[in-house]
């Protein structure tokens, strides 16, 4: 039987969380957008300043998925809400509930902490991911259109 176990990261799965960065984004068809680098990813979510969290999901103590969040602000609500900004279990594992399990974790973390959201964003092509959010009562907010700066208009825009 598969015990799953749902751990916050420390810095020593760092070459781990790399890894899953990795091949999220090979999933998501954007292998090449990675930037990261293990001293990245020890500095933005283990470091004092770090408004970043990370927890690892194993099965029989071998890390199979982690997810990403952070803490942001609903003024509409005047609460914090949890972000979800990564979630990632490797394919083989993908049927025995450990995506549920990370899901539920962050909404328990959510409640915990007295979030009034509990949010993410999915590509609309994904239509796996799509239907596991929608089996767990999660509702898509099709009125919200989301904008990015990033790179050389990030810079040109804030000089």
């Amino acid at each position: 039987m598969n015990k799953i176990e749902i751990r916050e990261a420390h810095v020593e799965d760092t070459e781990t969380i790399l890894r899953f960065i990795t091949e999220l984004a090979t999933y998501e068809k954007l292998e090449s957008e990675v930037k990261t680098s293990i001293s990245d990813i020890e500095s933005s979510l283990f470091s004092q300043e770090s408004t970043a969290h990370a927890i690892i999901c194993e099965v029989n103590g071998e890390p199979i998925g982690f997810a990403v969040y952070f803490y942001n602000y609903s003024t509409w609500l005047g609460k914090n809400g949890l972000y979800l900004e990564d979630l990632y279990v490797s394919p083989e594992y993908r049927s025995i509930g450990a995506g549920k399990a990370i899901l539920k974790h962050l909404a328990q973390l959510a409640v915990s902490k007295k979030c009034g959201r509990f949010e993410w964003c999915v590509l609309d092509w994904n239509e796996p991911a799509i239907e596991f959010y929608k089996s767990i009562g999660a509702k898509p907010q099709n009125e919200w259109v989301i904008y990015r700066l990033t790179g050389d208009d990030l810079k040109a825009f804030a000089g």
